[in-house]
Parts: C-alpha cells; sequence; structure tokens
C-alpha cells in the first residue's frame, strides 16, 4: 500500500509540539485530522524530529501510511492509489490552518519511517540584537552586549560526539535516545541584527539546543567562561543547578528555535 513522504513548515507559536496529544493541539494532531478528513480513512503519521512547544519548522518530514483497510471500500484504495502529490498537497493545505504548510508530498518506500530513517538533522536559533516590531515570535530578543567572538569560539568546542546529558532534560517518552550525540557542524553568523547558530547533529536530546544557545549567550554576557562549557562536555554530571553554567537556568525560550532541515539517504 502507498507510502508518503511529506515535507512541511509550522509556526510553532500556538502548539504544545509536534507530538500528538489527546488534551493539546499539536503539530501532528492537526496534520492527521487534516489528513483523515482528506483521504476519507484512518492513517499512521510519524514525524522526524519532535519539536517541543513554541518551537517552528522550515522542513520538517513525516511518513504517512495507510494501516488496516479491512473492509474499506475498493473505490476509496483506488482513489488513494491514484492521488497525484500536487492533489495532496492541496487536498492536505485546504484543510490545515494558516500556519501549518505542507511543501511537499512524495511516494517513498513502504517501510520508510521519517524518524528512524533520517541520518542528520539540522536546526538554526535566531537571536535579535535589537528590538523588533515584526520578529518577535520567532526571535529571542538580548538586550545586553554580547562578546560574539567569544562566542562563536565557544561553538567550535560543540562539534564531536559528546555525552549532552548536562544540556538535556530527561523525558519519558524519549527515553530510548542515547546522550552521546554526534555533532556533526555548528555556525554561529551575524546577519545584520541577527545572530544565527546553526547546528546539524545525528539526533538532538530533549532542550539541548536551547541549552546549547542559553549556554553561549552567558558566555557571550561574561557571565561564563570556555573552560565552564567544555567541563560539561567531558564531565556531564559535573553541571550543579547554582554553578558558573547551570544549562537548567539559561535554556533559551522556543520562540528562537526553528527545525530547519531532515537529511536521508539518497
Amino acid at each position: 500500500m502507498r507510502t508518503l513522504k511529506l515535507t512541511l513548515e509550522y509556526d510553532g507559536t500556538r502548539y504544545s509540539g509536534w507530538q500528538a496529544q489527546s488534551n493539546a493541539r499539536t503539530v501532528a494532531g492537526t496534520l492527521q485530522q487534516a489528513a483523515e478528513e482528506f483521504f476519507e480513512r484512518p492513517v499512521e503519521l510519524g514525524g522526524a524530529g519532535r519539536t517541543d512547544a513554541g518551537v517552528h519548522a522550515l522542513a520538517q518530514v513525516a511518513h504517512l501510511k495507510f494501516p488496516r483497510w479491512g473492509s474499506s471500500p475498493p473505490a476509496l484504495r483506488q482513489r488513494i492509489e491514484r492521488l497525484r502529490p500536487r492533489e495532496i498537497v492541496h487536498g492536505l493545505n485546504d484543510r490545515l490552518p494558516a500556519d501549518i504548510n505542507l511543501l511537499e508530498a512524495a511516494d517513498a518506500a513502504p517501510n520508510f519511517h521519517a524518524r528512524h530513517d533520517a541520518l542528520l538533522r539540522s536546526y538554526i536559533y535566531r537571536i535579535s540584537l535589537r528590538r523588533t516590531a515584526f520578529d518577535k515570535k520567532y526571535v529571542w530578543w538580548i538586550k545586553d552586549r554580547l562578546d560574539l567572538a567569544r562566542m562563536a569560539e565557544a561553538a567550535t568546542h560543540l562539534p564531536g560526539l559528546h555525552d549532552f546529558s548536562a544540556f538535556s532534560e530527561f523525558d519519558q517518552r524519549r527515553a530510548d535516545l542515547s546522550p552521546l550525540v554526534k555533532v556533526e557542524e555548528t555556525q554561529l553568523t551575524r546577519e545584520e541584527h541577527l545572530l544565527i547558530f546553526r547546528i546539524s547533529a545525528s539526533h538532538f536530546l530533549w532542550k539541548m539546543v536551547r541549552r546549547l544557545v542559553g549556554s553561549l549567550v552567558e558566555i557571550g554576557r561574561g557571565n561564563a567562561s570556555i573552560d565552564d562549557l567544555t567541563a560539561l562536555l567531558t564531565e556531564p554530571l559535573a553541571s550543579k543547578p547554582g554553578g558558573r553554567l547551570d544549562p537548567a537556568r539559561v535554556t533559551a525560550p522556543p520562540s528562537g528555535l526553528f527545525l530547519e532541515e531532515i537529511v536521508y539517504r539518497p
């Protein structure tokens, strides 16, 4: 039976994250409702990255499958099989709110899994160095003067295989994720009044990117040192509340975080 690979963008401001929840509005729950209305039958939906409440996506990837055909009318199955990707995009977008937009639908292998098959994930975090009238929902405004050179130097210590336990919070829903994360690349650039931090890795722990950003900002403010950061990468259990660098205390807000890209094998 047909398996679809969906690529979508969304503004996460109004949502309690990606993952479907019975008592909260989520991106996956909203997308699944639209899909089941359009296809006129239950669907299975899974995402590549479980973005948290308030976090946005430029290119989230999801798989959509059609389990348990059972006594479904043959005509319905034929209709779904014959739908062109462009018709699927239009049909779902007509049923989605304005802050969720399906960019692309493509046929995938029957066993394609958006999360398990992903090789690399990239996030960006946007910091505004001035007050902005337009981007408040999509940046973290830092009023303090930041030492950008020290922040950039600190970011160079993140690539490689490290235990990021000190920069994460345990989540029972993600208990299968190893605290050992291979960070492939980091980049800190300035574009006019925006400071953009980009990070690519095999996977990410809960709140990991936001706590790394918060730590870089503390270094930029002069409240912590690069050595404080590297110490938590080599001895994650040494993190103590109230220390010079306490990642739990300096977690950046979700407003500036975007899931940028998911990379798969060709």
